[in-house]
């Protein structure tokens, strides 16, 4: 019986569900790629014979970045951070913690490439051939939304939650999705159901947490923004605060990034679908655990979704490119060119929110844990994976 490991700490209104065990040093990064137990479940040494994200784009909208952390040297583009940036000075961290472990730790499970001789050592992301678009924002992520599209991005990764009466918010997904630019995003770490954008938005891919037996999340919001299902629990992340520093965490933040990587390797096969289709190919191949299976849940569920994303057949299944708009709820009519600047309500949700400097904490966001202890952790917990039964296939 595994154990859960989890870190609840108010902020504001508001609960964390993840534990950062912070670590650093190249004999841990090593037991990190051991532990990396999602690319194990997604056979990611098989779905990189057939394709990597080379020549994808990835925005990454985020709080801050350290894009000279060891395991993603290269794979950044030039970025833009915009003038209302969250710049709180700290105030929402913990002791240990960094602004930039959040985007670090997001971006190295799209992108990273490790380090070492052949990149041997350190973490992989899913999509390692990706090249990334940095993009700090805090209550601009409208106007970054529509950079990306406007500067060649192919998909945007969105692992937070916003303000419901942030001005152009889902009109900029609707204006992405338009393009041809698939956005990604969590449904948020409350364990409610409650309701945020951008995940709600039309157009978007609203994206749950399970653990490696396909089981969801305790803290995965369930509602009708829930699309698809990814790894989110106990698993391994880059830090922010050194150039060496690696952690664990659990998160709809985390999930949102595997399926934001698993986009990236349909877009480098099938560049010519569109949004809805990549959708289609997702939620066609997307699977449910034979204890789920046998309580014969309509889908999407609000706690499943369609399921979990299954990368592989994804991309190789025979699945017919179906309508341009997909399965998933989409925008109607024509997306505005500008940015509408009022007044727009966007979210069922009525509970006053959190802005996204605060919200990029909850979702998925990393808190710091035990430093003195956590090396020691990090190799217990690789010692009983491996002595484990065998975890749910994810195929």
């Amino acid at each position: 019986m595994r154990v859960t490991r989890t870190l609840r700490a108010t902020i504001g209104a508001a609960l964390t569900g993840a534990l950062f065990l912070a670590t650093g040093g190249s004999a841990v990064a090593d037991q990190n790629r051991d532990a990396q137990w999602p690319l194990t479940a997604f056979g990611a040494q098989d779905i990189w014979k057939k394709a990597t994200g080379k020549g994808v784009t990835v925005a990454v909208i985020e709080k801050a970045f350290r894009t000279t952390h060891q395991d993603l040297k290269g794979q950044f583009l030039p970025g833009k951070e915009f003038p209302n940036a969250t710049n709180d000075g700290g105030l929402y961290l913990k002791p240990g913690e960094d602004r930039r472990d959040h985007g670090t730790g997001m971006t190295g499970l799209i992108a990273a490439i490790g380090h070492g001789p052949g990149g041997s050592a350190g973490m992989k992301g899913l999509s390692p051939g990706v090249k990334v678009l940095p993009l700090t924002a805090d209550k601009a992520v409208p106007d970054a939304t529509r950079f990306a599209v406007d500067h060649g991005a192919d998909v945007i990764n969105m692992s937070f939650g916003a303000d419901p009466n942030t001005p152009d918010m889902c009109e900029s997904i609707h204006y992405a999705v338009e393009k041809g630019v698939v956005v990604v995003a969590a449904v948020g770490n409350e364990g409610t159901s409650e309701k945020h954008i951008p995940a709600a938005c039309p157009g978007a891919i609203g994206v749950g947490a399970v653990d490696e037996y396909g089981k969801v999340w305790d803290m995965s919001n369930y509602n009708s923004s829930v699309d698809l299902l990814a790894p989110g629990v106990d698993v391994p992340v880059l830090g922010g605060k050194s150039d060496s520093q690696y952690g664990t965490t659990d998160g709809t933040s985390v999930a949102t990034a595997y399926v934001t990587s698993a986009v990236a390797l349909l877009r480098e096969k099938f560049p010519d679908l569109t949004p809805g289709q990549i959708a289609n190919r997702l939620v066609k191949t997307a699977a449910l655990t034979p204890s789920v299976k046998k309580k014969h849940l309509k889908l999407p569920d609000d706690h499943y979704g369609y399921g979990y994303i299954v990368p592989e057949a994804a991309l190789n299944e025979d699945i017919p490119a179906g309508p341009a708009q997909g399965p998933l709820p989409m925008p109607k009519g024509k997306a505005p060119s500008t940015p509408v600047t009022a007044g727009v309500k966007n979210d069922p949700n009525p509970n006053p929110p959190m802005s996204l400097g605060d919200k990029l904490t909850i979702y998925g966001g990393i808190g710091v844990g035990v430093l003195v202890v956590a090396g020691l952790v990090v190799a217990v917990v690789v010692s009983r994976r491996r002595s484990k039964t065998a975890a749910q296939p994810w195929g």
